[in-house]
């Protein structure tokens, strides 16, 4: 999509339109059929009290009723349909406006407060990564999307997912249709559950018990339809039917625990055939997508057709609930019968259930992915090294920050100058360059495009003490949570990965003695252990460690300058040591006599 905005708001009217003719047909047809019911009482009074047709053309207006219902239902599904594909390009357009936050998933169910990073680089949460990320539809979709910014790819994964995604990022009906398959997707299929169900050991002796039901139910009836015509006495029917019960009650039991089992994680069958169904529908050119396409398919049955078959099994479970067809379920054995026919599914495709939704999952993450890569064309994939220690980044930018607002810098980190020591005045844009370097080597590893004009990465950990805070619970102040994180950064060191540090206003909880002893020998070990990252700090005592380090450190800050009473950020990052500070200009700007 060369303009994702003009796309987006043409989809938009369009669908908008379609909406407001079909809301119009709806309300014509709601008239239709009220007219026909008048129509059809008043030929009733025609035909029972004035006799003046036959009682035949009673069946004109019926049929003409039944129709309008069934065309009312067909149009309205079509107008919700509509209604849910303007909704999906109005986020569309919200998004592309820098008007998302808050509009989609923000996925705080997965954030771990012990993370390495996801608290820092606003992984999860109102306004962030995930939020402006994902447009799962599946829980499944949303964990795989979480896991895959939560724990780094290696190279070749993310390559995979690079032709994957950009394979993806044209199919813009594609993700439409998905956005707008059944109402809510995401509150039904329920991954662990589902998967459970699949894989649990057998609860009926469906190879003997099935065929034996069968029978029993088949001998019930013809002793019965027998003894109704006379041809024998009532005595095989009540022979045929005590078996039938003898049959019924020893399963009894384990017919109520298959019921039980199958009620909850299939409630929403009909959504995930829908999903499934669409999927089925694509065919890929991308290695990963193939592979994951050949993993839907069982026994070369595609797995809407399996589970529409399961589907219809419990729906015919659920049969035995209609007060019309209670009086005759026991004599059928219906519940016994469904629930062997319910467990002879799920030993046949039950264990594919986890296949089915982990490739569901990936699928969707990867449209997540190239949807933001179809809205963001300037964004390119970064690339990423077999090894080493780099983050290269050209015109770096926030991708968290509209493109027209954010200001992007250029940061180089690999062996030869492994530390940035950032000074710089409050707000400057101190902390927003950490953030942006952790969020981009977050999604290049995770296989999106970056805010970049150009990335190269290597394999990293990313470990960053930027939000760190106390814990009443459990008894530990601001400095004692701090020191914790960045013991647990200097272990992050001993893995295979080397390490990526974002540490802001490092050990700012303890006096300046203290705090310039402790930080230069935390960063001097980092460095040391072959980490690279950024520090930053108002102490400027403290970017006298670039000078201790030096080569393989240098001091870089942010300046700002008053204007009209007021303070002026450029946000541009400039060689060497700030100069001067702007905390006594920010408290006179708020009031405070200083």
């Amino acid at each position: 999509m060369e303009d994702p905005a003009a796309i987006y708001a043409e989809r938009l009217a369009q669908r908008q339109a379609t909406a407001a003719v079909l809301s119009g047909r709806e309300r014509a047809i709601s008239r239709a059929r009220l007219a026909t019911f008048v129509a059809a009482v008043g030929l009733a009074w025609i035909v029972l009290d004035a006799h003046w047709v036959s009682a035949g053309w009673l069946a004109v207006p019926v049929v003409v009723f039944v129709g309008l219902v069934v065309l009312h239902e067909n149009v309205i599904r079509a107008r919700q349909r509509a209604q849910r594909a303007a909704g999906f390009y109005e986020r569309g357009v919200a998004r592309l406006a820098g008007r998302w936050a808050g509009t989609g998933a923000t996925g705080e169910g997965f954030a771990d407060a012990a993370h390495p990073y996801a608290g820092d680089l606003d992984v999860f949460g109102h306004g962030s990564l995930f939020d402006l990320l994902c447009t799962a539809r599946t829980r499944a979709g949303e964990e795989r999307l979480a896991n895959w910014l939560l724990a780094p790819a290696l190279p070749n994964v993310v390559r995979a997912r690079h032709a994957a995604v950009t394979e993806l990022r044209p199919r813009l009906d594609l993700r439409e249709d998905l956005a707008v398959l059944g109402s809510d997707v995401r509150v039904g299929v329920e991954p662990e559950a589902l998967t459970a169900w699949g894989t649990a050991p057998s609860m009926l002796p469906v190879r003997w018990a099935r065929p034996a039901a069968l029978a029993a139910v088949t001998l019930t009836v013809l002793a019965l339809l027998a003894w109704q015509s006379g041809s024998t006495g009532p005595l095989p029917f009540g022979v045929a039917l005590a078996a039938e019960g003898t049959l019924g009650l020893a399963l009894r039991r384990r017919v109520q625990r298959v019921i039980r089992a199958v009620e909850r994680p299939t409630r929403d069958l009909a959504l995930l055939t829908e999903l499934l169904a669409r999927l089925e529908r694509e065919s890929f050119a991308a290695p990963r997508l193939v592979e994951l396409r050949c993993q839907l398919d069982v026994d070369g049955e595609p797995p809407s057709r399996q589970i529409a078959r399961l589907r219809r099994r419990v729906d015919l479970l659920d049969a035995r609930r209609n007060q019309f067809f209670a009086a005759i379920g026991p004599l059928l054995l219906w519940s016994t019968q469904c629930a062997l026919a319910i467990e002879a599914w799920r030993e046949k495709s039950g264990p594919a259930i986890g296949d089915w939704l982990a490739a569901i999952g990936e699928l969707e993450a990867l449209g997540a992915l190239a949807a933001y890569s179809a809205e963001h064309p300037d964004d390119p994939f970064p690339e990423v090294l077999e090894s080493g220690r780099c983050f290269h980044g050209e015109a770096v930018g926030h991708p968290l920050l509209p493109e027209s607002v954010g200001v992007r810098n250029d940061v180089r980190l690999d062996h030869e100058v492994q530390l940035f020591i950032v000074s710089g005045s409050n707000m400057s844009g101190k902390s927003t360059l950490l953030r942006t370097v952790g969020t981009n080597t977050v999604l290049a590893l995770a296989g999106a495009p970056v805010r970049a004009r150009r990335l190269t990465v290597s394999p990293l950990a990313v470990g960053a003490s930027m939000r760190v805070v106390d814990s009443l619970q459990a008894g530990a102040s601001h400095f004692y949570a701090e020191i914790t994180r960045l013991r647990y950064l200097l272990d992050l060191t001993a893995g295979t990965v080397p390490v990526l540090f974002l540490l802001d206003e490092i050990l700012h909880g303890t006096n300046s003695h203290d705090r310039r002893i402790g930080a230069e020998a935390v960063v001097r070990e980092l460095v040391a252990r072959g980490a690279i990252g950024l520090v930053t700090t108002h102490d400027l005592a403290l970017a006298r460690i670039a000078e201790a380090l030096a080569p393989h450190a240098v001091n870089v800050h942010f300046q700002d300058h008053l204007e009209d009473g007021r303070m002026v950020f450029d946000y541009r990052m400039q060689p060497g040591v700030v100069t001067k500070s702007n905390a006594l200009g920010l408290m006179r700007a708020v009031g405070l006599r200083v």
